[in-house]
């Protein structure tokens, strides 16, 4: 197989090795290489824009609220059965180029012992938020054992879709870090800045210990079969640019450079990052995630060469009339065009009360609109 450049073909996903496995595994691992998600992703020709959501899978399903009725969240990313069944919902309806697995970014905090719960209307809260040093000094690392849920739901998963590439996901340090230290959502991220600011050796010893945790979380769902992974840093556009260079970037850039054994394609995200998009590329990023603040276009020229783009229409819009819709998803994708590679989304999560069919239609509209 002849990849393109800054193609990235391993041992799981890409070129065919003398492994002993069955030949319907090999030819699985080819068909799944030649996805148009994961060409996308690594800058090769495509039949068409891929397309997924984030948050595809929750609130805004029917299906998805029947399934998780009286299911404490964390409860529920414990379970294969619900992982399996809640992963698969969005890929039924909508049809998407691929699967994100169904968690949260506190699931690896909850399995190495940190006492916090996802409160509905609020998010996830701790209860005993971590500002000193004995308080990282609780952040053990994370083991393969520690979330034996993971790899079943995933093995399950990978059975399940076939052509279709499953995207495992794990939160970013700094918003790890964030939920620590405020002990919840914050919009001024306050007690965080302090102690990035007052303690830089606590810092570093904290996103240290972070970044290892993400790294190993990422590593048990691309061992067991996820073809990418997105790193989703939400809070870090909270952060000037000398400050994520300083404070961030050496743990993720860390992150990333542990993941590249791996072979998949790595996604970067966060929000309010237009200023941040060629450190988070510079991050060491496959595809960078942009958010709805800034067009296509000129995020390409933020982002550093042999980068991808995801993205990036505003959440907001699907609310709109469809005319509305297919003028401004044209406008994404006119835009998209100047990058390397493009992944249609949104520039953010699906909201809870967006109507299923307005992203079944979105779905079939980009696929036709770029039907090459």
């Amino acid at each position: 197989m002849i990849l393109g450049p800054g193609a990235r073909c391993g041992p799981t996903h890409g070129r065919v090795a003398d492994t002993g496995a069955p030949r319907a595994w090999h030819d699985r691992v080819v068909t799944l290489h030649d996805s148009p998600f994961l060409r996308a992703c690594r800058r090769l020709p495509v039949p068409h824009t891929p397309v997924w959501f984030m948050r595809q899978a929750g609130r805004s399903l029917p299906e998805y609220r029947r399934v998780r009725a009286d299911v404490p969240m964390l409860d529920a990313c414990a379970r294969p059965d619900m992982i399996v069944e809640i992963t698969m919902q969005p890929v039924r309806r909508y049809d998407v180029d691929a699967a994100i697995y169904f968690s949260d970014i506190v699931v690896p905090l909850k399995a190495i012992g940190i006492d916090l719960d996802i409160k509905t209307g609020v998010g996830p809260v701790v209860a005993e938020p971590i500002r000193d040093a004995e308080g990282v000094k609780r952040l053990r690392p994370l083991e393969p054992g520690d979330v034996p849920f993971v790899s079943e739901a995933v093995g399950e998963l990978v059975g399940e879709l076939g052509e279709r590439p499953l995207i495992g996901f794990a939160g970013g340090p700094f918003t790890l870090a964030s939920y620590l230290i405020e002990g919840g959502p914050s919009k001024n991220h306050e007690h965080t800045k302090a102690l990035m600011y007052g303690d830089p050796q606590l810092w570093a010893d904290l996103m240290q210990r972070l970044a290892a945790i993400t790294v190993e979380f990422l590593r048990v769902q691309a061992r067991a079969g996820a073809g990418a992974v997105q790193l989703f840093d939400s809070w870090v556009g909270a952060l000037s640019a000398d400050d994520y260079r300083e404070s961030v970037l050496p743990y993720t850039s860390w992150i990333f450079e542990r993941l590249a054994e791996l072979d998949v394609p790595r996604i970067h995200f966060g929000v309010g990052t237009g200023e941040l998009l060629s450190l988070l590329s510079e991050a060491g990023a496959d595809v960078v995630g942009v958010d709805w603040r800034v067009p296509l276009d000129k995020a390409a020229q933020r982002v550093q060469p042999g980068t991808a783009l995801q993205g990036n229409l505003d959440p907001a819009t699907l609310f709109a009339p469809w005319d509305a819709v297919a003028r401004r998803t044209s406008d994404v994708l006119s835009a998209g065009s100047a990058a390397e590679g493009h992944v249609f989304n949104l520039g953010h999560g699906v909201l809870p009360d967006t109507d299923p069919d307005v992203l079944a239609r979105l779905t079939e509209y980009v696929h036709t609109e770029t039907a090459r």
